[in-house]
């Protein structure tokens, strides 16, 4: 399902129009986006919970050159399921 075909779901199960499904998504996905950049997490009960994962420095290799290489510091977005849609799924 690309963005388009779940504005779309989303606006026929809400009862909305495209547009007004549209603004809902691009709200929601700028509002964990911000929460995120600030080292916070997002916790939707029976959904899941968007969260910053740090991930520390750490060696590597080039693979054509096998040569080490530093791989710095980061931050990446995670996403934990939560217990309610694990059952959904495997139901």
């Amino acid at each position: 399902m690309n963005k388009n075909e779940l504005i779309a779901a989303m606006a026929e199960q809400a009862g909305l129009s495209k547009k007004d499904a549209e603004k809902a998504l691009k709200a929601f996905t700028d509002v964990v986006a911000e929460e995120l950049k600030k080292d916070g997490k997002v916790q939707l009960v029976g959904f899941g919970t968007f969260e910053v994962s740090n991930r520390a420095a750490r060696d590597g290799r080039n693979p054509q050159s096998g040569e080490v290489m530093k791989i710095p510091a980061s931050k990446a977005p995670k996403f934990k399921a939560g217990k309610a849609l694990k059952d959904m799924i495997n139901a």
